[in-house]
């Protein structure tokens, strides 16, 4: 019998190969990203309740005006495929079996989960994301209205927009004034705002104008997708919409391609998921 896994762990590899080398086991280590693609595209062309499976927001600043709309993915190439975990993967997708990872970064959603522990004293992932939901980042953050008095309309920089992430607690003062949500909040957007940027720049060098956004940072997040999606969109002065899908893809779709796509009918077919997936985010 054959056990297929997918890793993003691959150090602990070695350990599932020793424990699980009984009788005719055979284990298949498949890669991750690989899998991801496939799966993305496969959940993508089976829809979702009978519409698409990929969806974007419209006006995600505008708590009123917000709307969920949904994205026909029909050409889907070329794609970046931006993969936001405990750090970040960016890859450049020209068809199921060319790609390339374009860059990266450290700062992801473990970045964002391990500043939430040290600086509001939260547990979990998920009272992290309740606490950024009701803080104000604009008394943490430093904007250009708090330099230049306003906007700054020579280089086109609105008022509103951050100058410097935390450059607010620089002052003992405002540091005093500042709550454990307002810190929670100014994090998430500190690392929702890098991302975008960097995905707008990757898209830009590789001549993509679809950017699709997955990963376990996303599962139970939308206020981090409309930042994201704000963020895209400010970044790329409008000509970029950030896309997401209505089923967290990280863990199910590579299981998913590993199945309809790399394995023999005849195997039978015992899917380990990637150990990222059961982490607490």
């Amino acid at each position: 019998m054959e056990i297929l896994f997918l890793f993003g762990l691959l150090k602990n590899s070695e350990c599932i190969f020793i424990s699980l080398q009984i009788g005719d086991l055979q284990l298949c280590k498949l890669d991750e990203l690989d899998c991801l693609i496939k799966g993305i595209l496969y959940i993508d062309s089976v829809g979702f309740n009978g519409r698409s499976q990929c969806y974007y927001f419209e006006n995600p600043a505008d708590s009123e005006k917000c709307q969920k709309l949904p994205f026909d993915l029909k050409n889907p190439y070329p794609l970046l495929l931006v993969n936001i975990g405990s750090g970040v993967s960016i890859l450049a997708v020209y068809s199921k079996d060319n790609y390339k990872r374009v860059t990266g970064t450290s700062l992801g959603g473990g970045t964002f989960f391990g500043l939430c522990c040290l600086l509001t004293g939260c547990t979990t992932f998920e009272e992290a994301l309740e606490m950024a939901s009701r803080g104000d980042s604009t008394k943490v953050d430093k904007l250009v209205r708090d330099i230049y008095g306003g906007d700054y309309e020579r280089f086109g920089l609105p008022g509103w927009a951050v100058a410097s992430s935390f450059g607010n607690m620089m002052s003992k003062e405002k540091r005093e004034a500042v709550s454990k949500e307002d810190l929670a909040r100014a994090t998430l957007i500190t690392i929702t705002n890098n991302i975008g940027s960097i995905a707008r720049m990757c898209a830009l060098n590789e001549n993509i104008n679809q950017v699709v956004f997955v990963g376990n940072f996303l599962r139970i997040n939308t206020i981090a997708m409309r930042l994201l999606a704000y963020a895209l969109d400010y970044w790329s002065k409008g000509q970029l919409k950030a896309l997401f899908s209505e089923h967290e893809l990280s863990g199910n779709a590579p299981a998913l391609a590993a199945s309809y796509f790399l394995i023999p009918q005849e195997t039978v077919r015992v899917i380990l998921e990637p150990l990222e997936h059961s982490l607490s985010y």
